[in-house]
């Protein structure tokens, strides 16, 4: 099996750039390639999988126990030529003082070679003790190789490379010369979401044009020998009913974060996904309950409000009981108002509250729940508490109605600091976004709840 963590000394280093030129360069070689990315995130895996042309699927030790992120490796890849996993932050960055979380740790996990893109600029000698020094940190990391990025010129390369050559052992794989060409813009998260970005294909080509022709990708195929993996196919869950329900998911330009595990959960528990564009769609389609995950409503919040027959039907059929899931942007495209630098649009108005974008983010990182007594669907596995995430520059405002929450927030922030989970009606509405794992299986609980409802 070959596989390959893409890590770096450190944040923005160009690491996701590189990642995705290298999926793309070896797909267009032919090898079907399977991405996976550390950590929680939605808009990297969004390129990645663009790239490579699969799903691409999120690893991560919050979220998820070693026996799962090892079926997980196992599972999506075991039919294919190669597996690159993009690490994110630096390789030995991490939560813990132990770094039992970090990239490091994962390519232990995993037993997979790691390639470390190195931020050069400014650089020469100094190189060298880099490596060394990240070589020494921890022996069982096995660095195979650096993809030298930011390149000054072909003489800056040439110096480094002697550097690296004399001091170390370590192969450089290839050397990224500084170009704009290499840049995707980006916004408050991260990269713009390549659902939004019409010239992402054309973006790709011309990322693994350059990476093609900067990167020795024979040797890169040859540093990702790997040992094979022990793990378990994933089975479907247990449900007492398998009758199918029909589940609408906005998918378009303002509302793309889904986890591919998430949605394969879904189906497996008996729901048939079906799309919708709430840019465009007059109507809802004829659906049992509704899922809107999270996006950048505020980057489409006129369209999303001139869109008046689609809110209408939301609205109607929320407040008719239509069990519905929402997620941060999800939840502010439910609220009654949506404000970003001194723009107002109207939203769907379930919500009695007002979404207005602050300037620094407002909940950041991993949370974790505690669910009450007014969480509404059927019993979890998880004892009342359970691990997710959250990304937002919103914050909820005006809240003219009193509230009721389905979490209580142990760690991170929620909507208040203290609370998440709004509950009105058969409508959970949240800022955290959840994980389908074994400590909370919350796609089986959702659709077991849309059953219920249909009974």
């Amino acid at each position: 099996m070959s596989r390959l963590l893409i890590s770096a000394a450190h944040k923005s280093s160009g690491k996701t750039t590189v990642s995705l030129g290298l999926c793309a360069a070896l797909a267009q070689r032919g090898l079907q390639v399977q991405p996976f990315k550390k950590g929680p995130d939605y808009i990297d895996p969004m390129w990645l999988s663009l790239a490579a042309g699969q799903p691409c699927h999120n690893l991560d030790f919050y979220c998820m126990s070693h026996a799962e992120i090892l079926n997980s490796v196992g599972h999506y890849s075991a039919d294919a030529d190669i597996a690159l996993i993009e690490g994110n932050k630096g390789l030995y960055d991490g939560l813990d003082l132990d770094g039992s979380n970090s990239n490091a740790a994962l390519a232990t996990l995993t037993k997979t070679p790691v390639i470390l893109v190195l931020d050069a600029r400014g650089m020469t000698r100094g190189i060298a003790p880099l490596i060394l020094g990240y070589q020494a940190f921890d022996p069982e990391v096995q660095i195979t190789g650096v993809i030298l990025n930011q390149l000054g010129g072909s003489r800056h390369e040439a110096k480094l490379r002697s550097v690296i050559e004399h001091y170390t052992d370590v192969s450089v794989i290839g050397g990224v010369h500084r170009n704009h060409s290499m840049e995707i813009v980006e916004r408050h998260l991260g990269l713009i979401p390549s659902n939004e970005d019409t010239s992402a294909l054309n973006k790709i080509r011309e990322i693994s044009n350059l990476i093609s022709n900067q990167v020795d990708l024979d040797k890169l195929l040859a540093a990702a020998a790997a040992q094979p993996l022990a793990f378990n196919k994933l089975q479907p869950e247990a449900s007492a009913d398998n009758a199918v329900v029909k589940i609408g998911i906005a998918r378009d330009a303002a509302f793309g974060f889904y986890y591919p595990d998430d949605l394969e959960a879904l189906k497996r528990a008996g729901a048939e996904l079906i799309p919708f564009n709430t840019l465009t769609d007059a109507q809802l389609p004829d659906i049992d309950g509704l899922f809107i995950g999270g996006g950048f409503p505020e980057s489409h919040m006129q369209a999303l409000a001139a869109n008046t027959s689609l809110k209408t039907a939301i609205r109607e059929a929320i407040n008719n009981g239509l069990p519905t899931y929402a997620e941060c942007g999800g939840m502010m495209y439910l609220t009654r108002r949506l404000s970003w630098n001194d723009r107002h649009a109207d939203m769907v108005g379930v919500i009695p509250a007002d979404t207005v974008m602050h300037a620094r983010p407002q909940g950041r990182g991993y949370v974790r729940l505690r669910e009450t007594a007014v969480a509404p669907w059927p019993a979890s596995q998880s004892q009342g508490e359970f691990a997710a995430h959250e990304f937002h520059y919103s914050g909820l405002e005006n809240i003219s109605d009193p509230l009721t929450y389905a979490y209580e927030v142990t760690r991170g922030h929620g909507i208040d600091g203290s609370n998440d989970g709004i509950v009105i009606n058969n409508l959970l509405a949240c800022y955290s976004h959840m994980r389908d794992t074994n400590q909370h299986h919350w796609a089986q609980r959702f659709v077991d709840f849309v059953r219920k409802q249909c009974s």
